[in-house]
């Protein structure tokens, strides 16, 4: 692992592969799935946890603040999927993006006496004290995708996410050196700690910042909000987005505002977007690899339960920031069609 400047591990892929290929062939373990929205459920190939080579007997929690629709997520749950297939676990998925709902969930796999929690810490004022009372009932808890600087308060033994203040520092120089004068960063989710990391790293690099808040579970509403602020605002000239779904808004946005000057980038990606990249229409996107936030998250529970192994030590082990665009995305857009990327 490379170490950060703050002691966080930025995980190498080639040395990824070779230790979990080592871990499983070792172990002997094979497949198990799961599927996602609304309340708890079991994916339909999970067979109760049996894998091709053998069965863990471990029955995992994955529960994020995914909102219906997001493609984003897909490839959490992918990479959560073959996780549990490669350690013979069986995985139970939830989503809500309401903090409320969301700690409820968290409550109803502490009271499924689950062996492991993984969790999107994207509200931790909301989540931390139901978490705190998974790991004082000695159930297991990992945090991912969001909540950087908070997985060690709530109790997690790990955390894999990018470094999202890092990510917006190089949007806003990205911007910056591509002539940006004025950008707008949009935020579609009301309290989510990752989101305003992110802003307030575009805002450090590039002070002449403006965010606008926009409803993220409304397309149509993203789109209106971005066009009326880029009617209003011509010394705006970029538009930075928190996800992929806000940046193909924003290009019909901007279209029907008449504003072809608009430049946008985005975080995250999905194939759509990609697309967009590759025609121009988006100048970046910046890949947290989901997949692999995933992927991580159900095998450090795997390896926690099975052996007491904590990957980096407890550090925080980053999957990004790495930017997507014309000069890579050709070579990207294949793993993102097919979910692993």
């Amino acid at each position: 692992m490379t170490p950060l400047r703050d002691g966080r591990h930025a995980l190498r892929r080639p040395r990824l592969a070779r230790t979990l290929a080592v871990v499983t062939a070792s172990a002997a373990l094979a497949l198990t799935a799961c599927s996602g929205g609304g309340a708890p459920e079991t994916a339909p190939d999970a067979g109760g946890g049996s894998g091709g080579g053998g069965n863990s007997g471990y029955t995992f929690a994955m529960i994020t603040h995914e909102t219906p629709g997001d493609t984003f997520w897909d490839r959490i749950r992918s990479g959560a999927e073959q996780a549990a297939k490669d350690t013979g676990s069986t995985l139970k998925y939830s989503n809500d993006p309401d903090a409320t709902k969301q700690a409820t969930l968290i409550q109803g796999a502490i009271d499924a006496k689950v062996d492991g929690i993984a969790v999107t810490l994207v509200t931790p004022d909301a989540l931390i004290p139901t978490i705190k009372k998974a790991t004082a009932a000695g159930i297991p808890v990992d945090t991912f995708n969001s909540g950087l600087d908070f997985y060690q308060e709530a109790g997690s033994i790990n955390h894999f996410s990018s470094d999202e203040k890092l990510a917006g520092q190089q949007a806003g120089t990205k911007a910056k050196a591509a002539g940006a004068t004025k950008i707008l960063c949009t935020i579609q989710q009301t309290g989510s700690v990752a989101l305003e990391d992110r802003c307030a790293g575009v805002k450090d690099s590039f002070p002449n910042t403006e965010n606008l808040q926009v409803n993220g579970a409304d397309d149509s509403a993203v789109t209106s909000a971005i066009q009326a602020k880029l009617s209003q605002d011509k010394d705006i000239n970029w538009v930075i987005t928190l996800g992929a779904t806000q940046a193909l808004d924003t290009i019909k946005a901007k279209s029907a505002a008449g504003r072809d000057d608009v430049k946008v980038g985005t975080f995250d990606l999905n194939a759509e977007a990609a697309k967009a990249v590759q025609d121009g229409q988006l100048q970046f996107c910046i890949d947290q690899q989901p997949y692999l936030q995933g992927y991580l998250a159900v095998t450090q529970l795997y390896l926690y339960k099975k052996n007491g192994n904590v990957i980096g030590g407890g550090k925080a082990t980053l999957t990004g920031p790495s930017f997507v665009d014309s000069s890579n995305v050709a070579t990207v857009l294949p793993y993102i069609d097919s979910n692993t990327r």
